[in-house]
C-alpha cells in the first residue's frame, strides 16, 4: 500500500492507496487541521488508527512506500516552510513509518500537484483560455491559498518534469500608480513585500485596509488569513463595496503575477491554477479581465495570449502526485534490488537464495 499526503499550512489531506497494476486505487482518505497536531508523525498515527478502525485492517507492515507534498522548500530532505510549524525531515519520517528511506518521497506541494495533473480526467480542469497549446512546451503551475506556490514543468525531450520554485518569496512588482501606493503602504508595515503577502489569503485584508481603513469587518480582530473567506464572501454577494473592489483588484494583480511566471518559464504548454482561493472565486474569475491582465506584457502580449490557461478543479491533484511519485520511486528501487540480486546469483550460483 502507498501512503500519501498533501501537507499545507491550514489543512492536510492524507490517503492510503492500493496498487492495481500500473494504477493506484484509493482505499481511505481523511482531512485534518494542521494546527491541531504537533507533528506530521502524530497526525499520521491518528490517520492510520482511524483507517484501521474504518476498514477493519491494521496497516502495520503493509505500507510499502509513502509520498508527501509539503507547502515549502525541501532542502537536503528537510522542510523549510513559513506556514507549517513542524520540524520535518525525510529520514525521521521514514523511521517513524518503518520504511526504507529510498521508499519515501518528500517534495514541494506544487511539484506534487504538477505530477498529479496527468492522472486527472478532462472534467477536472476548467479552461479559461484555450490558447494554442504546444504539446512539448514548458508549463507552469501557480496556487494561491495559505501561501503562494509556484512551480515550473519542463519538457526534457521525452516527458514533462516538475521543478520547485520559491516564487512566492520574490518581491512584489507593482504595475500601476495605485499598486505603487499599495507597496509604499505595506513597506511601512513590512521590511520587504514578497508576492506571498499579496497573493495568499492574508493579502485580501491588506488590500481592504489600504482602500478604506474605516470599514472594519468582524474577522479583522483575527490573524490576516482569517479575513480571506469573509472578504471574498462579501464581494461575491455584493454586501460590501470595498470587498468587491478588493476582489476585482486582487484578481487583476494575480493575473499579472501569473503572466510574469509564464514569461520566466516560457510556458507555451500552458499555465495551471490551483489552490483553495481560485476555486472559491471561480465564478468571479471567469467574468473578470484576468486573462487580459495575464497577457498584458507589452510587445509579448500576443505571445502570452496564445498560452492555454486552466484551473485545476480536483483538489486531490497534489495527493495523487505524491502517491504516484512514491509508487514510481519504490518500484524503481525494487527493480534495482532485483537486478543486483540477479547479478549476485549469476556471479555465484551457489548464492541463489541470497536475500538483500
Amino acid at each position: 500500500m502507498i501512503l500519501a499526503g498533501d501537507i499545507g499550512g491550514t489543512k492536510c489531506n492524507v490517503a492510503v492507496f492500493e496498487e492495481s497494476g500500473a494504477a493506484l486505487r484509493l482505499v481511505a482518505k481523511r482531512r485534518f487541521a494542521t494546527g491541531e497536531y504537533g507533528s506530521l508523525e502524530e497526525l499520521l498515527e491518528r490517520f492510520l488508527y482511524e483507517c484501521s478502525r474504518e476498514i477493519g485492517t491494521r496497516f502495520d507492515g503493509r505500507i510499502e512506500a509513502a509520498g508527501f507534498g509539503v507547502a515549502g522548500a525541501v532542502v537536503d530532505g528537510r522542510l523549510v516552510a513559513n506556514n507549517i510549524p513542524w520540524d520535518l525531515t525525510a529520514p525521521a519520517l521514514a523511521a517513524k513509518l518503518s520504511l526504507n528511506p529510498e521508499h519515501l518521497v518528500l517534495i514541494n506541494d506544487l511539484v506534487a500537484t504538477a505530477y498529479g495533473l496527468v492522472h486527472l480526467a478532462p472534467q477536472d480542469f476548467l479552461v479559461l483560455n484555450p490558447g494554442v497549446p504546444q504539446f512539448n512546451g514548458n508549463q507552469a503551475l501557480i496556487a494561491a491559498g495559505t501561501g503562494l506556490g509556484e512551480a515550473m514543468i519542463f519538457w526534457d525531450g521525452r516527458q514533462h518534469r516538475a521543478s520547485p520554485s520559491e516564487g512566492g518569496s520574490a518581491d512584489f512588482a507593482p504595475r500601476t500608480e495605485r499598486e505603487i501606493q499599495l507597496l509604499r503602504f505595506l513597506k511601512r508595515r513590512l521590511p520587504r513585500v514578497p508576492c506571498e503577502e499579496i497573493f495568499s489569503g492574508r493579502g485580501f485584508r491588506k488590500f481592504h485596509e489600504f482602500l478604506d481603513p474605516a470599514v472594519v469587518h468582524p474577522t479583522f480582530v483575527l490573524p490576516e488569513s482569517a479575513s480571506a473567506s469573509e472578504i471574498t464572501h462579501n464581494a461575491l454577494t455584493g454586501e460590501c463595496p470595498v470587498c468587491v473592489e478588493v476582489l476585482d483588484w486582487w484578481i487583476d494583480a494575480f493575473g499579472a503575477e501569473a503572466g510574469n511566471l509564464a514569461l520566466r518559464v516560457l510556458a507555451y504548454g500552458g499555465v495551471y491554477f490551483a489552490g483553495g482561493i481560485v476555486l472559491k472565486i471561480l465564478y468571479r474569475l471567469q467574468k473578470s479581465n484576468f486573462c487580459q491582465a495575464f497577457a498584458d506584457k507589452g510587445p509579448l502580449s500576443s505571445v502570452l495570449s496564445n498560452i492555454p490557461i486552466s484551473v485545476v478543479l480536483n483538489e486531490d491533484a497534489p495527493l495523487l502526485g505524491a502517491a504516484y511519485q512514491a509508487f514510481a520511486t519504490a518500484s524503481a528501487s525494487t527493480r534495482a534490488d532485483n537486478e543486483r540480486h540477479e547479478i549476485l546469483v549469476e556471479l555465484d550460483p551457489a548464492r541463489k537464495d541470497f536475500v538483500r
